[in-house]
């Protein structure tokens, strides 16, 4: 069978890998994109639904927004709850005028790929890469159910376990932690939309109310380390989240419960984002936990970044150099990513193995750094602007005059 070839490989099919698609292809690179799961399988996959300011912004420029802003919702407020207080931080206001869209995941996806398709691109779905390796000349050869595939850049978008992860020399191993608790994560229905994000700092343990649509909302509890499911039926987790949310009359009621799951809190970011025309973006190369709503958004900005470093090597004398910029500031988004939801985290939970007699002092401190977060000044317009993301998606010097419009207006794919 003879090889098949591209330019770009592009190894999974979530909102990383299909920005990064859109990117490149609009500017005239030869992209072939390769998904596991089916495409029903992926529509349907219920995962974040919180965007940054800036990400979307971005979406929009590139007309992938349309409707997502038709019916997606602002949200510039969040409250957080401590020892019977509600605090409300107005982070919209704080930062500038900065707010989140809340879209679920998968309806941003179905979008991405129809748009995709609708540019003449194709996706193949239920077809997974099963190893990668590089030929003589340094190129990856993909291994797929139809062969292999030749290209002159893979990229993993599939997670720390994804075949181009693994095929670097020490995998996408690096730094990382983990927490000593877990969140049980919860999808209800509900009775009313959820308002504003909700969190909640108590003395039993963290919990979490997030808008998803008009009648399913999204809900954590804390729960220890290594926790199974086994004990936790629906009637003591609805029990559970209105004790700790203090839910009251005009809150949501968490009714049927649609998807329950335990997850393992970690952090990871890896050593590197590039081995030689191996690359990673996303959960590939970073895992960071839901706290600040991050994952979704720090993997897009990865790709916006990931596809002006390789546009530039193509118009260049392809020697590298802008790719190595792009895992020297990816690496470090990652680590200031990391640092937001771990300082969010040590908020939002009191120490492991606290004893009772000692949980009010820390709630009290813990009420105090709510209020300065709350407050304008500094500390809150900082705190404001990392959570919404304000500000650029990438620095300016990545893109070129000549890639930014070539993007912007298409071109014919190579």
């Amino acid at each position: 069978m003879t090889p098949r070839t591209t330019t770009v490989a592009i190894v999974g099919a979530g909102p990383a890998g299909l920005v990064l698609a859109h990117l490149l292809r609009r500017a005239g690179v030869d992209v072939a994109v390769h998904e596991r799961l089916s495409r029903a399988e992926l529509e349907g996959a219920a995962r974040a639904g919180v965007l940054e300011h800036r990400v979307v912004e971005h979406l929009r420029g590139l007309g992938l927004a349309d409707r997502l802003v038709a019916a997606g919702e602002r949200h510039g407020r969040c409250e957080i709850t401590c020892l019977g207080e509600k605090v409300t931080v107005d982070y919209g206001a704080l930062s500038g005028g900065a707010r989140h869209w809340v879209y679920p995941q998968q309806l941003l996806v179905r979008d991405l790929i129809a748009a995709y398709e609708a540019d003449g691109g194709t996706i193949a779905f239920s077809s997974p890469v099963g190893a990668v390796a590089v030929d003589g000349d340094g190129r990856p050869v993909l291994r797929t159910a139809d062969g292999e595939l030749r290209a002159a850049w893979a990229v993993g978008c599939e997670g720390a376990r994804g075949p181009v992860a693994t095929a670097l020399p020490d995998g996408a191993e690096g730094p990382a932690r983990r927490y000593p608790y877990d969140w049980l994560t919860v999808l209800a229905r509900i009775d009313r939309p959820v308002g504003t994000i909700r969190y909640a700092v108590h003395a039993d343990g963290f919990a979490g109310m997030m808008p998803r649509t008009a009648d399913i909302g999204r809900f954590y509890l804390e729960v220890p380390a290594g926790e199974r499911l086994d004990g936790w039926d629906a009637d003591r987790i609805r029990a559970e989240l209105a004790h700790r949310l203090e839910l009251g009359g005009a809150d949501p009621v968490p009714g049927e419960l649609l998807e329950t799951g335990v997850l393992r809190m970690r952090g990871r970011v890896a050593r590197r984002m590039r081995h030689g025309r191996l690359l990673l973006a996303g959960d590939a190369a970073h895992t960071v936990t839901p706290s600040g709503a991050k994952g979704l958004n720090s993997a897009v900005a990865d790709v916006v970044d990931l596809a002006g470093a390789l546009l530039a090597d193509l118009d260049g004398d392809g020697d590298g150099g802008a790719l190595d910029g792009y895992q020297r500031r990816r690496l470090a988004a990652a680590w200031r990513t990391q640092e937001f939801s771990d300082g969010l985290l040590d908020l939002l939970h009191l120490p492991a193995g606290l004893p009772p007699e000692q949980r009010e002092f820390a709630l009290r401190l813990r009420l105090e750094r709510i209020h300065r977060i709350a407050r304008p000044g500094p500390e809150a317009t900082a705190f404001a602007r990392a959570y919404a993301g304000a500000g650029e998606l990438l620095a300016a010097e990545v893109w070129a005059p000549a890639q930014r419009a070539a993007v912007a207006t298409g071109a014919t794919p190579r």
